[in-house]
């Protein structure tokens, strides 16, 4: 079955002939490379694009190693560039080229060349390949599959669906198997086959043991605040050995530059500024996330949280953890200095949106306490609840939208 991926798709062809490497980024597994050899080269060819026009090369495939190597790669695709027409050089996996920065600008400077690259690691976006490039790399940042186009490989209702989707994420290759075991075999085997070995192999990582006992306790905390101390002290107390919070912070970053975690930051709403640490770690698949913990912890609370999380940073927003101090007096009549936390502050350009994500609302005492952040950020940004079941999308009394999670996931514009 073909899942298309649309929105990358139109990406893609919105950068055709810019002048630049567009580079596909994302978690191994996600998609990057049906995305670049079959669906964009499809494209290419149902445009009149000849096939000779189009060069390919997956640097991670045995029997193109020794093009791993610069010079054997470079006059093999230079040799192939010679007619007038456009080319388009298709490179998978491009971080394992030798000198792939040097070779990236040389191909995008040809005017008859446009070049399109996947990644699985954050070198490609590193400062020093940011400089080298000089303004001449296009990132789209790719992520497993969203809700909806999961629900277009899924054969049942809404509700079974989501169930699925929390549980065992949106990798393409997970949302096509249709056995649980099957699933569950392919996110355990990738974890213990690729991701792990890769980050090690990469960072030269001596104690792969604590790296993936350090992965698990993050696993478990998801929608937590917390920073490296804090993550040392859980270390020491789940695994009984120790992991100092450097090392800690320098495994995190293993972690997001693998696109496997990525952190929302703290911002005081009234304050208008970044608070820093503690922040939230979120996974970039649940399915992956709950692979490693053997899917015993099924927390729908916190995985519902993740997945919004995610759909948002997929729709373009920069999201981070709202703060609101306020004022209020005790039993005492003594005023008293309180923390509010707003689940979601997602900005995109000048708009803003606060969100908060709640499993349910079965009364008016839970919808004051889940909308109280919301009415005391002191400004007029849309304000919505995410709520875990079907409902009825409506606003309050005090103008916060309620929204059901279905229609959340589905329909971007269900907060508008």
């Amino acid at each position: 079955m073909r899942i298309e991926r649309t929105k990358y798709l139109d990406q893609l062809v919105g950068k055709m002939h810019s002048n630049q490497a567009k580079i596909v980024t994302g978690v191994r597994r996600c998609g990057k490379s049906y995305l670049v050899f079959q669906i964009f080269k499809d494209y290419l060819l149902s445009r009149g694009v000849a096939p000779e026009q189009i060069f390919e090369m997956a640097f991670d495939q045995y029997g193109n190693r020794r093009y791993r190597d610069a010079d054997e790669f470079y006059s093999l695709v230079t040799s192939s560039l010679v007619s007038p027409e456009m080319h388009y050089v298709l490179l998978d996996e491009v971080q394992l080229l030798e000198h792939f920065e040097e070779i990236l600008i040389d191909l995008i400077a040809r005017d008859n060349v446009d070049v399109y690259v996947t990644g699985s690691n954050a070198r490609l976006l590193s400062k020093d390949i940011v400089t080298e490039f000089r303004g001449r790399g296009d990132e789209i940042r790719m992520s497993p599959l969203s809700f909806s186009e999961f629900m277009t490989t899924y054969d049942g209702d809404l509700a079974a669906g989501w169930q699925s989707y929390l549980m065992y994420g949106g990798l393409p290759a997970v949302a096509l198997e249709k056995e649980a075991k099957g699933k569950a075999d392919y996110l355990q085997g990738l974890f213990n086959e690729i991701y792990i070995n890769d980050i090690v192999e990469r960072n030269g990582v001596r104690n792969e043991r604590a790296l993936g006992e350090l992965l698990d306790v993050m696993a478990s905390t998801i929608g937590s605040l917390t920073n490296p101390n804090k993550l040392s002290d859980t270390f020491h107390s789940v695994t009984h050995s120790t992991i100092d919070p450097d090392t800690v912070s320098s495994y995190i970053t293993y972690f997001d530059d693998a696109f496997l975690l990525e952190r929302a930051q703290r911002y005081d709403v009234r304050g208008k500024r970044y608070i820093g640490a503690p922040y939230k770690y979120y996974f970039s698949d649940l399915g992956l996330r709950n692979a490693r913990l053997g899917f015993r912890q099924f927390e729908e609370t916190h995985l519902m949280e993740n997945a919004i999380y995610n759909e948002l940073r997929r729709r373009g927003y920069a999201v981070d953890v709202g703060d609101v101090t306020v004022s209020e007096r005790d039993g005492l009549g003594k005023s008293v200095r309180k923390r509010l936390e707003v689940d979601f502050v997602c900005n995109h350009g000048s708009e803003r949106t606060y969100i908060q994500s709640a499993y349910d609302i079965p009364d008016a005492n839970k919808l004051a306490q889940e909308q109280r952040s919301l009415l005391k950020t002191g400004d007029s940004f849309r304000k919505a609840i995410v709520v875990g079941r079907p409902i009825e999308r409506h606003y309050t009394e005090e103008g916060v939208l309620l929204v059901s999670i279905f229609d959340f996931m589905l329909d971007e514009d269900a907060l508008r």
